[in-house]
């Protein structure tokens, strides 16, 4: 299979690439990124990009599947408008792309709690990307919705504090279902997904992907 990836400069992106280089079900990676990786390797091809004009490298964005691992923290961006940007906009119009170009499986890593009616800002965000790329009608379209994430080497002061309050309420059996995922796990299941789950749509709740 060939692979597509945005978001790849990201912590989950990175062990994305990383594992499907690995992986012999995938023949090629082809990365859309606005800064070089520094990552070599046969099976990669790294395209420098503009990422708000998607459109421009249509012809580029071929393969079997497109997995979308981009994400903006509100403070990064500046503002809600900038990080619906990324967020939304730019995820969207690679799977319109995509499936147009005739890609068969679309990927996303979305977020616990997505919900296109929810009254907080980023879980409704995700909600309506969910729902959008739905509507473009992928043979297979997989949602995961993972919760906390684990990345290498964070800088994140409160991503730490919270990673580390997650782990001691799991060990005492609180809140066992939002247990902090390590972004190199969450990577190998994006990996497995396309092979593993069927065609239509499909979700990977928080509680499942430790299972999956």
């Amino acid at each position: 299979m060939k692979a597509i990836i945005i978001g790849a400069t990201g912590a989950t992106g990175r062990e994305l690439v990383a594992t499907l280089l690995g992986d012999g079900n995938y023949t090629s990676v082809s990365t859309f990124v606005r800064r070089p990786m520094n990552m070599y390797h046969p099976k990669l091809t790294e395209n420098i990009v503009d990422l708000s004009t998607v459109e421009q490298y249509a012809e580029l964005i071929v393969g079997d599947v497109l997995f979308s691992c981009l994400g903006s923290t509100l403070k990064s961006a500046g503002s809600k408008e900038a990080q619906w940007a990324i967020d939304f906009d730019i995820p969207h119009k690679f799977a319109t792309i995509a499936k147009g170009n005739g890609v068969h499986s679309m990927v996303l890593v979305s977020a616990y709690g997505a919900n296109p009616k929810s009254k907080i800002f980023y879980s409704r965000m995700k909600g309506e990307l969910e729902r959008s790329i739905a509507e473009l009608a992928f043979v297979q379209y997989i949602i995961f919705r993972p919760g906390m994430l684990l990345r290498p080497d964070t800088d994140r002061l409160g991503e730490k504090v919270t990673a580390m309050l997650l782990s001691v309420l799991n060990t005492i059996g609180i809140l066992r279902k939002q247990c902090p995922l390590p972004t190199a796990i969450l990577a190998k299941k994006l990996v497995i997904a396309p092979i593993r789950l069927p065609d239509g749509e499909s979700s990977v709740e928080i509680n499942n992907i430790f299972l999956f």
